[in-house]
């Protein structure tokens, strides 16, 4: 591991590859091995950007989310291939009767989206009503497609019904953020919503690539991708999630908000038996679905509540959760990042103010992570 190098190149994301603001942490065996900081909250360049700077993550957000979920099963002895209807009688309708937790975790429940295009996305029961009545998009368990809007609302659901009414961001800071201190919220408390950074839209189109499948799809006006990220409906401008009242709204698939700091903190007590136990972690690492995702049209792996790298044979078709087949973890939308290396017992997240276009972490990021791994 050489540290100068990963300082310098995350200097020269603000030199040279238009960095505003932003911070990288990185824990090994135990211990934080670097935490930097720099640049701006704004875009006059006039407020610093410090550690303690929360931000968006955005779909970042899905690992914390899964990971209440994991845990509330767990704590009330629910196994994950327990039927929903178990917990959730109102979901059988509409062919979902057999349903598991599991294909909800592994985004294999046919539910990318919803089929009234008019429910917010700020109303939780009705958005969970929707789910329950209506009919699935594939046969649940038959393929995998990512639940870019609605995976947070299964997830918040079904805590609340295992937990018999809490909601999944108390739960998070129940379970995670207070007896960790972590400056990491699913719905922030009124003193932070207006102290939170703003995030910025993209200032540059996007290159052609891999990712062109997704964006094909997006454009086309009746396609399942265009309804997995149009509904539930409303806050699809970036500005819009600058409001200090949606910033307290709990959105469990994209509004959690936190430094750097405290998401590879989250991330490092899946490298250990802290507040999972062995079993469960190596669970969750372990891949349960991989192939031509049906909602991102592109070859996508998922554990239990985290994407994955997918492969090839035995090697990675692409390189985000770290070299190690054990990686997994939640990338959110213009470049956040967080994941858990278990074998190598890594930790890493990276947070930053202004968006850069694609669906996965950029070189930003990136370029962090290949150096660190360098041998």
């Amino acid at each position: 591991m050489h540290l100068q190098g990963l300082i310098d190149l995350f200097a020269e994301n603000f030199i040279q590859l238009g960095e505003l603001g932003a911070s990288v942490c990185i824990w090994r065996r135990g211990e934080q091995v670097l935490d930097l900081a720099d640049g701006y909250r704004d875009r006059e360049k006039r407020e610093p950007w410090t550690k303690q700077t929360p931000v968006l993550i955005w779909s970042a957000t899905k690992g914390l989310a899964s990971a209440c979920l994991i845990h509330a099963a767990a704590e009330h002895g629910i196994q994950l291939d327990r039927k929903v209807v178990d917990l959730w009688p109102e979901y059988g309708q509409n062919g979902k009767n057999n349903t598991t937790i599991l294909h909800i975790l592994t985004h294999q429940a046919g539910q990318a989206a919803l089929r009234d295009p008019s429910v917010s996305v700020l109303d939780h029961d009705a958005v969970a009503d929707q789910l329950a009545r209506q009919e699935p998009f594939w046969i649940p368990g038959r393929c995998h497609g990512y639940h870019a809007r609605t995976y947070g609302f299964l997830a918040d659901e079904l805590v609340r019904r295992i937990t018999r009414g809490t909601t999944l961001s108390t739960y998070f800071e129940l379970i995670f953020a207070q007896p960790l201190k972590l400056d990491l919220w699913i719905g922030v408390p009124e003193s932070v919503a207006s102290e939170a950074a703003p995030i910025f839209a993209p200032r540059k189109a996007r290159s052609a690539g891999s990712e062109e499948p997704f964006y094909q799809a997006l454009a086309q006006e009746d396609s399942l991708t265009r309804k997995a990220f149009s509904t539930p409906a409303g806050l699809q401008s970036p500005s819009l999630m600058n409001n200090p009242e949606v910033r307290r709204h709990s959105l469990p698939s994209l509004g959690g908000i936190g430094t750097a700091q405290a998401l590879a903190r989250f991330y490092q007590t899946l490298c250990s038996d802290e507040i999972f136990s062995s079993e469960t972690i190596h669970r969750i690492a372990t891949m349960q679905c991989m192939g031509q995702d049906a909602v991102l049209r592109i070859q996508t792996g998922f554990g239990i509540g985290f994407m994955k790298d997918p492969l090839l044979g035995s090697k990675k078709i692409r390189r985000i959760f770290g070299n190690s087949l054990t990686g997994f973890g939640q990338p959110g939308s213009g470049g956040s990042l967080g994941f858990s290396d278990p074998e190598n017992e890594v930790a890493f997240a990276y947070v930053m103010n202004q968006m850069e276009p694609g669906i996965f972490p950029n070189a930003k990021s990136l370029r962090l992570i290949d150096h660190f791994y360098a041998k």
